[in-house]
């Protein structure tokens, strides 16, 4: 693994040149226009959150920078920018060259941060778009939405006869994770109470490689999952939209439940239809010890990884698959019964926790 500190951002973006309040992407030949601009990108090796951004063109008159932080807008000559920030997230910063006309060319970039030493894994090939850490004092509402309720009135028991209800309080930032905790607690007809997460409106995406660390519950009823739907839900409904579960498991001990994570996807081919695969660990369950859930999605296929390992491929190129190649957005819940798991017994305890340290999201350069 490498420090994201010490990835060096020196990628070539799409540039545009643009007047103010012209979004007009052809080139003048105005000679009062910039030209040629180039944006270097370097987090420090030795100092958590330091951006340094380096910018040059031709026939500018001044450069812009901004953050992505919420601060003001920075100008000089020099092109020379720098910034320490102060909160793990990724901040969509932006360096202007403005020119004698007014015009201006544009750089953009995604800038992913880490603070307290983090390490973060990079991958041939791909670069980070979207991750949180869980290392702030709260959940960042930025990123995440919560689900309240047990789905009534329009989906009862969340489509799956769930026995649980749906609150804030039962999510937790504790020790640098995200944890959700499934409690016995009655609220109206509901014996358990959870919670469920998602980005939907948040963060979107289509295609690329998500990694999920998490530590998992246990027992009879128990129903832990990290998985996503397509954004386009409330235009077509499910299954339409297309599911993609990252990792369920049905809690239990019998028939080695509480050590397999299951694979699916979820579509309508003139009805509902689903395949996937199972994976168990080959000692011990989920609930010992964090593991790494993984998919690497393309236009062509899903593969699911448990600990970096593939285990299953799905093949989604079929025109019966046309959900799996739309934006989709993510989920974390735990369920407590249902129509797969079966109800608690009096051999399952509470509370339940499912802990996630991160989760962070690549995309092919």
């Amino acid at each position: 693994m490498l420090k994201l500190q010490s990835i060096f951002y020196c990628l070539t973006l799409m540039i545009f040149l643009s007047s103010c309040g012209d979004n007009n992407e052809t080139p003048s030949t105005n000679t009062g226009d910039p030209t040629d601009l180039v944006v270097e990108w370097n987090i420090s090796e030795d100092v958590d959150g330091k951006l340094d951004v380096q910018a040059s063109a031709n026939n500018v008159d001044f450069f812009e920078f901004a953050a992505g932080d919420g601060s003001d807008l920075v100008t000089n000559s020099s092109g020379n920018f720098s910034i320490t920030y102060e909160a793990t997230g990724t901040y969509e910063a932006v360096v202007r060259a403005y020119g004698t006309s007014g015009r201006f060319l544009e750089e953009r970039r995604s800038i992913p941060v880490l603070i307290g030493g983090d390490e973060i894994t990079t991958y041939s090939g791909f670069e980070l778009i979207w991750n949180d850490e869980f290392n702030d004092s709260a959940i960042n509402t930025s990123n995440w939405n919560f689900e309240i309720g047990n789905g009534c009135p329009g989906l009862c028991g969340w489509g799956n006869n769930e026995s649980q209800y749906y609150t804030m309080e039962n999510t937790a930032i504790t020790g640098g994770n995200m944890v959700i905790t499934a409690t016995e607690q009655t609220i109206g007809n509901n014996a358990y109470t959870s919670s469920r997460l998602t980005t939907k409106d948040k963060f979107e995406f289509e295609f690329g490689r998500v990694d999920i660390r998490a530590q998992l519950p246990k027992g009879q009823g128990i129903w832990p999952a990290l998985w996503m739907l397509g954004a386009n839900i409330d235009q077509v409904g499910w299954p339409r939209c297309g599911e993609i579960d990252i990792m369920e498991m049905v809690g239990g001990d019998a028939n080695g439940r509480d050590n397999t994570t299951h694979g699916t996807i979820h579509y309508d081919d003139n009805g509902h239809t689903f395949f996937g695969e199972g994976k168990s660990l080959s000692s011990g369950i989920f609930n010992d010890n964090f593991h790494l859930f993984s998919i690497i999605w393309n236009e062509a296929e899903i593969t699911w990884l448990l600990d970096d390992e593939p285990y299953f491929t799905a093949d989604i190129r079929s025109p019966e698959m046309s959900e799996f190649q739309n934006d989709f957005f993510l989920i974390f819940n735990i369920a407590v019964g249902g129509n797969w798991p079966g109800e608690p017994d009096a051999n399952t305890s509470f509370p339940q926790e499912m802990k996630v340290d991160f989760i962070r999201v690549y995309q092919e350069l």
